[in-house]
């Protein structure tokens, strides 16, 4: 069953925000994701958190100028998604700016898997580094980081991830989401932990004498890169993270951003002078992670440090093309998640969590499966595809009620020998198991969210904020909401009316596109991916989009859900 919860709008932050002169619309919407003062509105780089308040990135900071002094080689290791390729590439622009001899490499998903294990180290030495630096993963790394100190290497993590018990014996540790550590900002991306830690190196450099005055780089260019990778990464947008997303796009909105940032946004169709965070997490994000997810990461890296826009534009359009095979393949694993959810029974405590394997399912993919059968059935789900030597690689999705990792770390506790290795956040994770123990893995995952999952929690729940008046539903309020910043922790608006459909037709066999009426007025409207038609009165939630058509624009309505009225 599925219900629609109107945002509880709290009036006094209403009245506390028309006060100073925002929108009564903006006003409501703010006050419904617990904005209560126009100071928590304040996105100017000024407002940022300060890099002293983050653990260990002043001691970073030292060791990294004490290396850049000595002339000391330094590796970054990347992770294979969009979080993990902008953070490397803020590392190594910055460093190299700084004057640092830095690498960088990316594990291979499939045959080295996540983070800083032994075998990436025993690339990395090929390197000859003398400074390991890790970004976007490591935090669990202790076998990584003690081959590390086999090779005499300092090793540095940056990293955002939940730590287990154990931390790894690095030199320095910089994550807010370690013991001890006061950031307030526990929501930052890998690429923003990293970005911070290239504020503290800056500020060391500067009182070192080591920047000459007016010529030291301005880390600010980089924002483009830290924006997409926060988006894309879909971590919390707290007021700190919105802040590193909104100038982010007002750069990329200026013009100003890496010729790889500005190929993508032309190969991917978008006017970079309307960058949205949905452009970033949805146009943007996806293509470069298509090179993490079925070849290989370098080449998003390689886009992103790319100086010359030709080159840029090369590398843009194979991940482009990357994207396309990407999503033929998830496309056939989709159909085949759906077969085996067909028998799915929603009073059967196992399908509180739902386990999926297909023998042919590509590991770099089935994150996307598990988010797509997580969406359409509102379970916590994980899809496993096979690794090497027996084993399977699973990447898993959440809903609202069940801390992914934290279920893991249960099920580690109840049965030891039956997860090899688990990590990530409350709302994905990935682990390893071996194939025989698939079947014991699938029950137990059941019988773990179903004793962490109520009734209610399965129940499908959509919040909204509640409905338009016609006047309202137009092109200047579109643009006003499109200047702002939305998503994880801070969703885009979405709200709800009763509509009479006037017309109605399917577009390109793929697509339900509407007319509808409200008050004497008509919208126009579509249903991505939906060839059912609706009824003449329906109720919708939808949110709202410009649309461009020969150099007109005009608002569309998009389509989220639809019922009978």
């Amino acid at each position: 069953m599925t219900t629609i919860h109107p945002r509880a709008v709290p009036s006094r932050a209403v009245s506390a925000l028309t006060a100073t002169g925002i929108s009564p619309l903006l006003a409501r919407l703010f006050a419904a994701r617990g904005v209560h003062s126009p100071t928590e509105l304040d996105l100017s780089f000024k407002a940022l958190l300060p890099p002293g308040l983050l653990t260990g990135a002043h001691e970073t900071a030292e060791l990294l100028a004490d290396a850049i002094e000595a002339g000391a080689r330094m590796a970054i290791v990347a992770d294979y998604d969009c979080d993990g390729a902008t953070a490397c590439a803020v590392g190594v622009r910055a460093l190299r700016a700084f004057g640092a001899d830095v690498h960088y490499l990316v594990p291979d998903r499939v045959s080295l898997g996540y983070g800083l294990t032994p075998p990436i180290v025993e690339l990395a030495a090929r390197f000859s580094p003398e400074v390991l630096i890790t970004v976007d993963n490591g935090i669990a790394s202790i076998e990584g980081i003690a081959q590390a100190r086999v090779h005499g290497m300092s090793t540095v993590i940056t990293d955002h991830h939940l730590p287990g018990e154990i931390l790894p014996d690095a030199d320095v540790i910089v994550n807010p989401n370690q013991p001890g550590c006061g950031f307030p900002g526990k929501s930052l991306a890998g690429v923003g932990v990293m970005f911070y830690v290239m504020l503290a190196l800056r500020a060391e450099l500067r009182e070192r004498g080591a920047i000459e005055a007016g010529r030291e780089p301005n880390l600010a260019n980089l924002l483009d890169l830290v924006a997409l990778g926060t988006v894309a990464d879909v971590v919390k947008l707290d007021h700190n993270n919105r802040i590193l997303v909104s100038q982010g796009l007002q750069r990329i909105r200026a013009g100003n951003m890496q010729p790889g940032i500005r190929a993508l946004f032309g190969v991917a169709g978008r006017d970079a002078a309307r960058a949205t965070a949905f452009d970033l997490g949805f146009a943007i994000g996806p293509r470069l992670n298509a090179a993490g997810r079925i070849a290989d990461m370098s080449l998003g890296i390689e886009c992103l440090l790319a100086d010359d826009a030709g080159q840029a534009l090369q590398l843009a359009r194979e991940l482009d093309r990357l994207n396309h095979e990407r999503r033929e393949i998830e496309t056939e694993m989709q159909e085949a998640a759906h077969q085996i959810i067909e028998t799915f029974n929603a009073d059967d405590d196992q399908c509180a969590g739902l386990t999926l394997f297909g023998p042919d399912w590509h590991p770099g993919v089935i994150g996307l499966v598990a988010s797509r059968i997580r969406e359409k059935l509102h379970r916590p789900t994980i899809a496993f595809a096979r690794g090497q030597d027996g084993e399977l690689k699973g990447s898993g999705r959440s809903i609202p009620g069940l801390h992914l990792r934290d279920a893991l770390e249960l099920i580690t506790r109840q049965a030891p020998a039956l997860v090899l290795r688990f990590g990530g956040h409350s709302m994905a994770a990935g682990l390893t198991i071996h194939e025989e123990n698939l079947p014991e893995f699938r029950t137990v995952f059941g019988e773990v969210a179903a004793s962490l999952l109520s009734p209610a929690d399965l129940q499908q729940r959509i919040d909204t904020d509640g409905p338009l008046e016609a006047a309202q539903i137009s092109l200047e309020t579109a643009k006003l909401l499109e200047r702002e910043v939305w998503g994880q922790g801070f969703p885009p608006p979405v709200f709800d009316n009763v509509f009479h459909v006037e017309r109605q037709r399917i577009l390109k066999d793929r697509h339900l596109k509407l007319e509808f009426s409200l008050g004497g007025t008509r919208f126009d409207a579509i249903r991505f991916n939906c060839t059912e038609h609706a009824p003449d009165i329906i109720r919708a939630v939808y949110r709202l989009n410009i649309n461009e058509y020969k150099g007109l624009s005009s608002v569309q309505l998009i389509l989220e859900h639809l019922w009978a009225a």
